[in-house]
């Protein structure tokens, strides 16, 4: 009698059988066949006979994510979870509290309610660290707690938060929430339209091009897209957007993959909106993905200028591959390429430094948009016209990634209030408070130049490496060090804008801060200037 397989052995056995199958028998098949035998023999072995209960589940997703770590961070492992969340950011809608929030360890804390959805309506304030959700401790909840603030639509969910060292408590009604791709447009001027096109989701190309269509009706001759902190998201909305823009047969990306059916090349489809009426796309280093189809297609094309500062710099396509129990792989598929043959990626995740690091491109190559201006590849789009405003470095980057701006907006904002946008002016003041705020903290950061020091002296040739030039070494090391704090005075109109930003929503909400752009922002006041000479525009473009 034949002996039957274990269902749980049949899985891995069945799922190999697959794989080899697509791969069409390369020649390292068998050494793959090998390494899942011998995963699945210790997966197996594993649950059969450790000490304590184990959560097969749990093992295996943080298996398969530690291995894709050593892949680019863009291929992921999606469990039905995972696969719920993506959904709803491609889609823009999902039920839930209405607030933007980051995920500690033992907390969460609400980065921003929006406007009139339920966490603002129950009196929720950016800044606010919640503890509780329920019955359920944030610090004692091993998933994503973050989840447990989604569910059905007039479900309510009581929350336990800290506010200024106090602790309070919110009943909160769940309810549709909508995410617009575009969350604000009006006019700047009696001649410029403004738009803000925040993300590229299944909504981007429609509410670009309603609010394209509603501005021209009020007059508008020209446009500012503003795509800065525009993470990117479906490629497919990235062409559209451009194809408002663009004529009907236009290339716009074109990828390139070692799997042949992934080579394509992506063209307009449809008639645009307007050819002809002058555009300025604003990006910065959070422009990424499809703001850099847009903003790189556009450039390539001398169909918009564009301003601010170097955009993030990715150039690789994801495609979600579906897998077994409603799981997902979204893998890096293909490299893509902008009209001009340039690919802007700027980190190399296949050739890693000594500390497994992602390197940075350095050797930029020339390329030529349509009119023969000269752009480079390698390292995001670079702006025709720079905004120093928007500029970023080791500073800049550490003070954000620390929290330290949101956390200073926190506290200034329950020191002073404003009842209304127009009256709204920061004090002169402000960035020497806010250094003081800085140096209470446990703040530190450290400067390419300093690692580079470091690395001398760690792999100091002993040859030539005495120990009066190790003396100078470290000499130089506390001299970097006693100056870079000298930083917050060269940035300071960088910072400024940065903590102007951050304030002006806490008051206001997002919508007043793009309101107070209008006659405030660096970008726009430069970008609306650049339109009014209709000469130096279009010199900019030849």
């Amino acid at each position: 009698m034949k002996r039957l397989l274990k269902p749980k052995l049949m899985l891995p056995l069945l799922a190999l059988t697959v794989f080899l199958t697509a791969t069409g028998f390369k020649s390292d098949f068998f050494e793959i066949a090998k390494q899942v035998e011998i995963f699945t023999t210790l997966f197996k072995e594993l649950n059969m006979n450790y000490v304590d209960e184990t959560n097969p589940a749990a093992l295996m997703d943080t298996a398969i994510k530690s291995m894709l770590d050593d892949l680019d961070p863009y291929t992921q492992f999606l469990n039905e979870q995972d696969v719920e969340a993506f959904k709803i950011s491609n889609a823009g809608e999902y039920s839930g509290i209405g607030a933007l929030v980051r995920s500690y360890k033992d907390k969460l804390v609400i980065v921003e309610p929006y406007k009139d959805y339920p966490a603002d309506k129950a009196g929720l304030k950016a800044g606010d660290e919640i503890i509780k959700i329920g019955d359920i401790s944030v610090a004692d909840f091993k998933e994503d707690a973050g989840e447990l603030l989604k569910g059905a639509d007039n479900s309510k969910v009581t929350v336990t938060y800290k506010r200024q060292g106090e602790i309070g408590t919110a009943v909160i009604e769940r309810e549709s929430i909508d995410i617009d791709a575009v969350p604000f447009y009006r006019m700047a001027d009696a001649q410029t339209g403004y738009i803000v096109l925040s993300r590229f989701n299944a909504k981007a190309s429609e509410q670009t091009q309603k609010a394209m269509e509603d501005l021209k009706g009020q007059g508008a001759e020209r446009l500012i897209l503003d795509l800065r902190d525009n993470p990117g998201g479906l490629l497919s909305e990235a062409i559209n957007v451009t194809n408002l823009f663009v004529p009907k047969g236009e290339l716009i990306v074109t990828t390139k993959s070692k799997v042949k059916k992934f080579n394509q090349e992506y063209k307009t489809r449809k008639q645009p909106v307007d050819t002809e009426i002058p555009v300025v796309v604003l990006i910065n280093g959070q422009s990424a993905s499809a703001s850099e189809i847009v903003s790189g297609g556009l450039q390539d094309l001398d169909r918009a200028v564009v301003m601010g500062a170097r955009s993030f710099g990715k150039g690789l396509v994801q495609r979600p591959l579906q897998l077994t129990y409603g799981t997902q792989l979204k893998v890096t598929i293909s490299r893509y390429y902008t009209p001009s043959g340039r690919c802007i990626q700027s980190l190399d995740y296949w050739n890693r430094d000594d500390q497994g690091n992602a390197v940075k491109n350095s050797d930029y190559r020339e390329f030529k948009t349509k009119n023969g201006r000269v752009v480079t590849d390698g390292g995001g789009v670079v702006p025709d016209i720079a905004v120093r405003e928007l500029g970023s470095n080791d500073l800049i980057s550490a003070l954000q990634g620390n929290q330290l701006i949101f956390d200073y907006a926190t506290e200034y904002s329950y020191r002073n209030s404003y009842s209304n946008i127009s009256e709204f002016k920061l004090p002169p003041e402000t960035l020497k408070d806010f250094r003081a705020f800085v140096s209470k903290s446990d703040f530190s950061f450290e400067t390419q130049t300093e690692k580079k020091l470091k690395e001398a002296l760690t792999l100091q040739d002993e040859v030539v490496f005495t120990e009066a030039i190790e003396s100078d070494f470290k000499s130089l090391l506390a001299k970097v060090e006693k100056q870079k704090f000298n930083a917050f005075d060269s940035n300071a109109s960088e910072i400024e804008k940065l903590l102007e930003d951050e304030i002006v929503k806490r008051y206001f909400y997002r919508e007043g801060l793009y309101e107070y752009y209008l006659d405030h922002d660096p970008s726009i006041l430069a970008a609306r200037e650049l339109l009014g000479n209709t000469a130096k525009y279009r010199e900019t473009l030849q």
